[in-house]
């Protein structure tokens, strides 16, 4: 359901309202586009996130998330979140060289901060279901 709304959010809601802005903003309209893309990336990361995080419950309700199968689905979603990560950044730096005030640019960076860390954490889990996976391949071959 989350994913279905994230569709029409993604295709509908998203491209609506920056073009409400560009008519009701004149001076940022040629931010309508990039605005648009960047806005519809970033829900298709969560949506990245949403399928394989579905995936890997997947794999725990058959008993299969101590293999190979499970890492791809974990390198998806690292790979998500690094996506979000560079374009925070990208737009953390466009923001800081061009704000007049303080507060977006500390709100980006305290946003790009809790991605870094999001993104470390998940870095850690795969390592750690690495090393259960390996672990139980191992055990298996010794029973």
């Amino acid at each position: 359901m989350l994913f279905g709304i994230l569709v029409v959010f993604q295709t509908l809601s998203l491209p609506g309202q920056f073009a409400h802005m560009a008519k009701e903003s004149p001076n940022d309209a040629h931010l309508r586009w990039p605005a648009t893309a960047v806005a519809v990336f970033l829900v298709l990361c969560v949506q990245v996130v949403i399928v394989a995080t579905w995936k890997l419950l997947t794999l725990v309700k058959n008993d299969r998330i101590f293999t190979e199968a499970s890492l791809k689905w974990v390198d998806a979603i690292v790979w998500a979140i690094f996506a979000v990560w560079v374009v925070v950044l990208s737009a953390f730096l466009y923001v800081g060289f061009n704000a007049d005030d303080p507060g977006l640019p500390m709100l980006l960076l305290l946003i790009l901060v809790a991605i870094t860390v999001l993104g470390l954490l998940m870095v850690v889990m795969r390592a750690l279901l690495r090393q259960a996976t390996t672990l139980r391949t191992d055990m298996e071959a010794v029973i």
